[in-house]
């Protein structure tokens, strides 16, 4: 314990604080010998406390956001035991079959992984760059792209889709019970005119135009739950959140070796839904399949029954990690 406390205390530095990082890599169970993959390489904290782990052991690290894989460059120094990667984690199996290590096969010497971490927050780098429209707080465009090398942005969404589809993205992804009174806002506003900025968004959500203070937009608190949902909401429509996820569960099943862990954190009710299933049954519709004496299926074993969540001293230093939920799991 106390040397993940000393891990933490030297990662504090890094442009994301990762959230349970102790129970994370606890649950991990980490080999020095084993491969080891994190598929949202982020700020790198949960990275490099997995490096710090490993001796002969190999990682990779994945984002598709050229920005984190730029830092991470940076201070990679001669770490020739870890491999950064440039790609949406739904590919996973694909990419990590070009390393040269293919999906679990106990017939094919080097296959599979020893683990995999998915921490499916957004770094706070994103939320404090104002140009990649990811926040409220600041005035800048509507992108919100984790992957700014293509694919729609945020006022795409705003501007192109129905009044119907875009109740449907606010309700499933933002839980918000007036989404069909605020995709009729939203439609209307851009009649008059297009989509660009987040003031244009913030002021079709709380009615009027915020002002903006030392380059931060200054809204009454009162509105802040109901924007930080919307805009989480598109930001998941925009990069296609849930389907993403899905596939790379699918793809961490056929890596992992016996014995392996997967370990997820998320932040949203809908993602860790889909975690929990996915987890307990091993497969996206969470019902557990039986053998002919009603024993149940799973290709996994459950680490933690109950979600793990961050203590209230976490909580007080890294506010972020309040709606954290880990859980984890092993292959058998």
């Amino acid at each position: 314990m106390q040397a993940v406390l000393g891990e933490q205390s030297k990662l504090d530095t890094t442009y994301h604080i990762p959230a349970l990082l102790t129970e994370t890599l606890e649950g991990l169970n980490i080999s020095p010998e084993g491969v080891y993959v994190d598929v949202t390489l982020g700020g790198g904290g949960h990275s490099r406390a997995i490096l710090q782990r490993l001796e002969q052991g190999r990682l990779f690290s994945f984002d598709q956001d050229m920005d984190a894989l730029v830092e991470a460059e940076k201070t990679k120094n001669k770490a020739n035991n870890w491999t950064l990667v440039h790609g949406n984690f739904r590919y996973v199996r694909n990419f990590m079959d070009f390393y040269g290590i293919p999906a679990y096969d106990p017939e094919v010497p080097g296959s599979g992984i020893d683990g995999l971490l998915a921490d499916l927050g957004v770094s706070f780098h994103h939320f404090d760059e104002a140009e990649r429209g990811f926040s409220f707080r600041f005035p800048g465009p509507l992108d919100m792209r984790m992957n700014r090398q293509g694919g729609k942005t945020a006022a795409d969404v705003l501007n192109t889709y129905s009044e119907d589809r875009l109740a449907d993205v606010l309700y499933l992804y933002g839980e918000l019970k007036n989404s069909r009174q605020l995709a009729r806002r939203i439609v209307g506003q851009r009649n008059d005119e297009p989509y660009k900025s987040t003031e244009q968004l913030t002021k079709t959500v709380i009615g009027s135009m915020p002002a903006i203070t030392e380059g931060e937009l200054e809204i009454d608190p009162r509105f802040k739950k109901d924007l930080a949902r919307v805009f989480q909401a598109i930001r998941m429509e925009v990069n296609d959140e849930t389907a993403a996820l899905e596939e790379m569960l699918e793809g961490a099943k056929a890596l992992l070796k016996p014995g392996g862990r997967i370990a997820v954190l998320t932040y949203h009710s809908l993602e860790d839904r889909i975690v929990k299933n996915f987890l307990k049954s091993g497969n996206l519709t969470g019902k557990v399949e039986k053998d002919f004496y009603g024993n149940p299926l799973s290709p996994f074993r459950l680490i933690n029954r109950q979600v793990i969540t961050a203590s209230a001293e976490e909580v007080e230093r890294n506010p972020r990690a309040r709606s954290a939920k880990l859980r984890i799991a092993e292959k058998v």
